[in-house]
């Protein structure tokens, strides 16, 4: 039996890296992850061992256990879970306030399910350079929120090359995920720090402001001696899926920090008197739209809790 890193997953072949060899592979069995239905039962960043046969191709018989992994409801069945990467170190979620706008909720639930899987993560800011005067106190506000949350916050122009060096320096000797909303220059990013890549960008839609799909499959590249980078396709929703609703909390950080103080062990931070986090709230200690996106994830019913 042979072993290798899935590299690239395009549906039913998988690229996986032996040494210094690609093997294309297919799978054999059925994976499951506590039972869930995925769209892909094989991820860029899995370990795998499989079989070579006699065309040079394989089939991938066994995943290795995975160390973690971020993982989102499929948008096109509900019932069914879409795995994004395996095996991360850093996840670097990339977030525009202009040009396009990454949603809150959207920012909030990909953290979720970072917490909720052991996935670091750090929320890179980019396109500063597009921001006027009167965007400072919008960023300020962001900044601001998801620092009280916890989160380590970077300000990054990939055109202006800000801060690119900063992030380059946090990736080393780490399997790195970059994250993101279609436009907000995940794939640019990844030239800047290794332009002998020259994986294909696009500009937004001026129309729509939203990125276009210029990455279809996540793939990991290597950037230096022992630093990985995952390049994976815009997001444009983050479903949560397998998280139990009792549970939420513990995913925010600063509610998790704040909660110790409610008056009931078991409060829900929805209606309950002596509620320290809607206190938090009132006081401006936890960001008025982290706990409105905490509040629409407990309301969500499409999304499948246990």
């Amino acid at each position: 039996m042979k072993k290798g890193l899935v590299i690239k997953s395009t549906g039913s072949w998988h690229n996986v890296l032996d040494g210094n060899n690609i093997v294309r592979c297919r799978i054999k069995g059925k994976f499951r992850i506590k039972g869930l239905k995925t769209t892909n039962p094989v991820t860029v960043g899995d370990r795998v061992e499989y079989e070579l046969l006699d065309d040079n191709t394989g089939i991938i018989l066994k995943i290795d256990e995975r160390k973690n992994y971020i993982i989102r409801r499929a948008t096109r069945f509900h019932k069914e879970a879409q795995l994004l990467a395996a095996n991360i170190d850093l996840a670097l979620l990339m977030v525009s306030l202009r040009s396009p706008k990454t949603p809150k909720e959207f920012i909030d639930r990909f953290l979720v399910t970072s917490e909720a899987y052991f996935v670091e993560s750090v929320i890179l800011i980019n396109k500063i350079d597009l921001l006027k005067k009167r965007d400072q106190r919008l960023l300020d506000d962001f900044i601001h929120t998801y620092t009280l949350a916890g989160y380590h916050c970077i300000q990054l122009s990939v055109k202006d090359n800000t801060n690119v060096d900063q992030v380059h320096k946090l990736m080393q000797n780490k399997i790195n995920l970059i994250a993101g909303n279609s436009g907000v220059g995940k794939t640019a990013l990844i030239n800047s720090i290794a332009p002998s890549l020259n994986l294909k960008t696009e500009e937004i839609s001026r129309y729509h402001q939203s990125g276009k799909h210029t990455t279809t499959f996540s793939e990991i590249f290597t950037l230096d001696n022992n630093t990985y980078v995952i390049d994976s396709p815009g997001i444009k929703a983050f479903g949560l899926i397998d998280l139990n609703k009792s549970e939420i909390g513990l995913y925010f950080p600063e509610i998790f920090k704040h909660s110790k103080n409610c008056k009931f062990y078991n409060c829900t931070h929805i209606h309950e008197p002596g509620c320290a986090i809607m206190y938090g709230v009132e006081e401006g200690i936890i960001g008025k739209s982290r706990y409105q996106s905490y509040l629409n994830i407990m309301n969500d019913d499409d999304s499948k809790y246990r």
